[in-house]
This record gives C-alpha cells, sequence and structure tokens, in this order.
C-alpha cells in the first residue's frame, strides 16, 4: 500500500471541493478530468486515459476513487488551525511498477497543494516533457 500526508493551509471543504470538482483537478491533475455516471475520465498530457470509478465520497472528509485498478482514498482531516491534513492511500501497484507509483502521486499531492493553496498550476502542459521522459512537471 502507498502511502502520502501532505499539509494544505486552506480548510478540508475547500481541498475535497478541488478533488471533486472537474475544472479544479484539470488544473492540478490531468489535463481533464469529467465525471459522468459514476466514473471520471481522465486524460493526461502524454495522451494516457483512464476511466476512474468513484468509490466513495463524504464532504468534507473523504473522496475515493478506483484508480488504475485499485481503491485511491483521500482522507481530509481538519488541523485545528483552519487547514487540512491530507492523507492519500493506494491500496495496489505491481510490484514492477511500485516506484514509479509512490513517487508519482508526488506528481498530483504537490500541485493539489500549488493549486488550492495559491492558485498555482506547477505543470508544464507540454506534450513533449512528460512523465515517460521522467519530467516531473507535466
Amino acid at each position: 500500500m502507498i502511502t502520502w500526508r501532505v499539509h494544505i493551509a486552506r480548510p478540508p471543504d475547500v481541498v475535497y471541493a478541488a478533488l471533486d470538482d472537474a475544472h479544479h483537478r484539470a488544473r492540478f491533475w490531468a489535463e481533464r478530468a469529467e465525471e459522468r455516471g459514476g466514473f471520471i475520465h481522465f486524460i493526461f498530457i502524454n495522451g494516457v486515459e483512464q476511466r476512474s470509478r468513484i468509490l466513495h465520497k463524504q464532504p468534507p472528509a473523504v473522496w475515493a476513487i478506483e484508480y488504475f485498478g485499485a481503491p485511491c482514498v483521500f482522507n481530509l482531516e481538519p488541523d485545528g488551525h483552519g487547514g487540512t491534513d491530507v492523507r492519500l492511500t493506494h491500496d495496489a501497484a505491481r510490484d514492477d511498477e511500485w516506484n514509479d507509483t509512490y513517487a508519482g502521486w508526488l506528481n498530483v499531492l504537490l500541485p493539489l497543494k500549488a493549486w488550492v493553496q495559491y492558485g498555482i498550476d506547477l505543470r508544464n502542459h507540454d506534450r513533449s516533457r512528460t512523465w515517460d521522459q521522467r519530467y516531473v512537471d507535466q
């Protein structure tokens, strides 16, 4: 199981809204990530597409999807000072993909923080500079 934590200096409802809204997901996660019929259709800069089933929504505390075949859960906990401690768990990655998947979540969590906390999209949006070429700012 992969587990990461990040602190975001914004309340849980704001962080939850970023995860749960296609406009926001397109600012930190994928080029497009629209929800239809209980699924989110992610389209990434390198052409990869992923259809993720929505598993659970409990605003503003839990947002969960099936991501590349395994449960992915974002738990959002108030920090007591107006911010949010985000805990991500992703329940599977094949042994041959574990390192890339583990590191890849930083490519979601840190842009999430930048977008929610500062309104900045950290990604380069350049098809010639993607994760496949080892660019972390795809």
